[in-house]
């Protein structure tokens, strides 16, 4: 059984959803990225190729895997976002994943593309972070916070 939603493995497959992942380095500071390779072959983890082993988002990716550092994926289309945060566990850099991946990679760039690894990743945990949904949820559980106090006294105007 799936344990991503399945609203999120159908934006993981879309071609046309943005998906982000961001890493740290070792001092923490933040890199993200666009990934249009990133989905899940499976419904449980998440995959994607790197380009280079001197990315920094690849570089980064080694230090999660050697010192069990989370990474956080963000996966976007229209007004539905998801959060993801896991750890990588797995780079690999032959076999029939990573031949599936760079032959993608040379459909969209040309028969002389190259990749230099595919990542697995463990989801950990995901949210939904649909805007609408964010604000019911928040809503429920604190119903007087995230109120502007003269919320009821704004009006939506028109400027001539």
């Amino acid at each position: 059984m799936s344990i991503l939603p399945e609203e999120l493995v159908n934006l993981l497959k879309d071609h046309d959803s943005v998906k982000i992942l961001s890493t740290t380095d070792e001092n923490g500071v933040p890199h993200a990225v666009a990934k249009g390779s990133l989905t899940t072959l499976d419904g449980i983890t998440i995959a994607f190729n790197e380009g280079l082993d001197t990315n920094i988002s690849n570089k980064n990716l080694v230090r999660s895997i050697w010192f069990d550092k989370s990474v956080a994926i963000n996966v976007t289309k229209g007004g539905v976002s998801y959060q993801i945060k896991g750890k990588p566990y797995k780079c690999l850099i032959t076999g029939p994943v990573y031949k599936e991946f760079l032959l993608k990679a040379r459909e969209r760039r040309g028969p002389d593309a190259d990749i230099a690894a595919v990542w697995i990743v463990k989801p950990d945990e995901v949210r939904n972070e649909t805007p609408a949904i964010r604000r019911k949820e928040e809503e429920e559980k604190r119903p007087f916070f995230n109120r502007h106090l003269d919320r009821a006294s704004i009006k939506k105007t028109v400027h001539t």
